[in-house]
């Protein structure tokens, strides 16, 4: 696969988010302005009372993403302030979904991150 074939709209599932971060967020890939094989977006999360605690601090609803398709592993970095990686996307395709679906891991990497947070699986849905 290449980049371009990501670009569109998807939802995110995860499983056992850090308290305060939804279970399901959105996320919209395009092409890099600067690097046309490579991707940016946004990832979107509602943060509002349903997600159970507040945000953890670092996070906001709206976050850019930056990465690449690299020897088909999707690498994101997600910046919820446009200056540090608050988070990080690492996933592969799953086998037999002709690139419908990709499932990795998520890393809180934001300043309020305990050091030895854990990843959290994600599934990556397009949607039509």
């Amino acid at each position: 696969m290449k980049a371009e074939q990501l670009h569109g709209r998807w939802a995110a599932q995860f499983t056992d988010p850090p308290v305060g971060l939804p279970d399901r967020a959105s996320m919209v890939l395009q092409r890099h302005a600067e690097f046309s094989d490579s991707l940016a977006g946004t990832v979107s999360r509602d943060l509002g009372p349903a997600a159970g605690a507040p945000a953890p601090a670092g996070h906001s609803a709206r976050a850019a993403l930056a990465g690449d398709l690299d020897e088909g592993m999707l690498l994101l970095d997600e910046s919820s302030d446009n200056i540090t990686i608050t988070g990080t996307w690492n996933g592969e395709m799953k086998p037999g979904s002709c690139g419908q679906v990709y499932q990795g891991r998520w890393k809180d990497t934001s300043g309020s991150a305990a050091p030895d947070a854990p990843d959290i699986a994600f599934t990556l849905t397009r949607l039509p």
